[in-house]
């Protein structure tokens, strides 16, 4: 009677076991979200990718390269750019169709020599993701823009680089811009440009939602004025949520060594990974079910409910003209 006790304990224990485990693996497989799966042609296309020598953009840049796409890293450090490249040349990467161009988003000066030197080197523009950026700085910090940090690099400095490269992408036989946004930017308490620059309304995790609902109003705003431009143009503009990502939380600074030593495997069953986290830029920049969409918010490969300002049209009307005020450039 006791063996057979044991032989039904053992049983329980491994039925339990493979419960867990097969719960486990769903729970993990939600967390991954959606991956771009779709088959689509765009061998010779020309795509640009801010903040590429690491994390999203750098997956994303890989795989834009394995798709047959001549891509243009933009970094600010040369060097890590070119550390990027190596690693993606174990993935099977093509360095013919890999170019490390240094674009420190937090400099404008900087943005408008790579525009300019650009302009030498391609004629047209098919993909640019505006990717680079930063988070949760600890405290108020400027450019040498004067502008807060956190706000330049997420959002002025691509705001800046998307009207300079303007005339590349009206040049492609179609382009399209995905501005790497976050699902905090649902967080955001305003649009005004000149609070977010004063120290006194800094916040750690206020600004960052901030500059990434900028970068969603900006996507809204840019669709109304690509389209007064020319009512054919074959240029969209939307936004996404890569997903919580791993590599967001470890470059805090307060948390780089604690989390990232104690929490590791915490970390990566819980949050996305680069790879995980580049697939709904991709499907953004990609698929063809996005063929003439521009303006919308993206997560998961699929469209999402932004912020309710996103549908506010003076304050994405008044963020732009803020914009290029703060740029000190005229519109297109």
């Amino acid at each position: 009677m006791e063996e057979v006790e044991e032989g039904w304990d053992s049983l329980t224990i491994a039925s339990g076991l493979v419960i867990i485990g097969f719960v486990l693996f769903m729970v993990r497989r939600f967390i991954k979200g959606a991956q771009f799966t779709e088959k689509v042609s765009v061998k010779g296309k020309v795509a640009l990718v801010t903040g590429a020598s690491s994390g999203i953009g750098r997956q994303i840049a890989k795989e834009l390269n394995l798709k047959g796409v001549k891509v243009y890293l933009l970094v600010r450090d040369i060097g890590r750019g070119n550390d990027a490249v190596r690693w993606m040349v174990k993935y099977g990467c093509d360095t013919t169709r890999l170019l490390v161009r240094q674009c420190d988003l937090d400099d404008f000066e900087n943005v408008k020599k790579f525009v300019s030197d650009f302009d030498k080197e391609e004629d047209h523009v098919d993909i640019l993701i505006n990717n680079a950026g930063c988070m949760f700085i600890p405290k108020f910090t400027t450019t040498k823009d004067g502008n807060e940090k956190v706000l330049q690099s997420n959002y002025l400095g691509h705001f800046l680089l998307t009207e300079l490269l303007l005339p590349k992408l009206e040049a492609a036989p179609s382009a399209r811009i995905v501005n790497v946004s976050s699902a905090l930017h649902t967080r955001a308490d305003t649009t005004d440009l000149e609070r977010m620059n004063k120290k006194q309304e800094y916040g750690v995790v206020s600004s960052y939602a901030r500059s990434k609902l900028a970068n969603v109003l900006h996507a809204v705003e840019f669709t109304k004025r690509l389209r007064r431009r020319s009512s054919g143009t074959k240029i969209t503009i939307n936004s996404c949520h890569p997903g919580a990502v791993d590599t967001d939380l470890v470059r805090i600074p307060i948390y780089q060594n604690f989390v990232k030593k104690i929490f590791k495997v915490f970390i990566w069953f819980f949050m996305k990974t680069d790879q995980d986290g580049a697939q709904t830029p991709l499907f953004c920049a990609l698929s063809k079910k996005l063929e003439g969409v521009s303006g919308k918010y993206f997560a998961d490969c699929a469209e999402a409910k932004p912020h309710p300002w996103a549908s506010d049209d003076d304050k994405a009307e008044v963020l732009y003209n803020q914009s290029l005020e703060f740029c000190k450039i005229q519109p297109n």
